[in-house]
């Protein structure tokens, strides 16, 4: 009898969790077009971040492991959805001649959600670098010169996938079209 006049109603701390977790996702969803201002807004946290790690002069095993963490992302931006290696036993391929069917290239990871996890983790590793237990004494240009050789690694690997199986994970240098409204405005203008 005691527990049941909570029962009908919620928590205030679920309610304004509920709230927050809207309010966030609205934003989140307005913020989708703007991509260089998204880019420029963690590449601002990412600034700040940095600054903290130059200022404490620590925390160089959560730098490495930010840093592992945004390569594991990267390599899932620019790998394609389906792997070509795995569709190639079933038989179905990228395609490799003009006669080839068309598919067009979609990636492992979207860009807003590789926006959203490399702004997600800068925040979370600066929240870390508060707790001092955290700072674990290392010989920091062991751990850079160990992170440059996988990327260097992780790259080359790559790179070597996408020449073999001729994807382009980038716009930069594809074809773009013109849409219907910018052909027909751009011809000459009729008396």
């Amino acid at each position: 009898m005691e527990g049941s006049e909570n029962d009908g109603g919620t928590t205030p701390i679920a309610k304004w969790k509920s709230e927050f977790s809207r309010t966030f996702q609205y934003f989140l969803d307005r913020s989708t077009p703007h991509t260089i201002q998204r880019w420029l807004g963690t590449l601002a946290v990412a600034m700040i971040y940095v600054l903290r790690v130059y200022y404490v002069q620590g925390f160089y095993v959560i730098s490495y492991g930010l840093g592992i963490y945004i390569l594991n992302l990267l390599i899932g931006f620019l790998s394609p959805k389906v792997d070509p290696e795995l569709e190639a036993l079933d038989g179905a391929s990228l395609p490799t001649k003009g006669s080839d069917e068309f598919k067009p290239f979609i990636r492992r990871l979207p860009e807003f959600k590789f926006w959203y996890a490399i702004t997600k983790a800068f925040v979370v590793a600066f929240v870390l670098t508060f707790f001092s237990v955290l700072d674990v004494p290392v010989f920091w240009p062991i751990l850079l010169c160990y992170w440059i050789f996988l990327f260097f690694l992780t790259m080359k690997r790559q790179i070597l996938h996408m020449i073999k199986y001729k994807y382009v994970p980038l716009d930069i240098g594809k074809q773009r079209y013109a849409d219907k409204k910018s052909a027909s405005s751009s011809g000459t203008p009729r008396d």
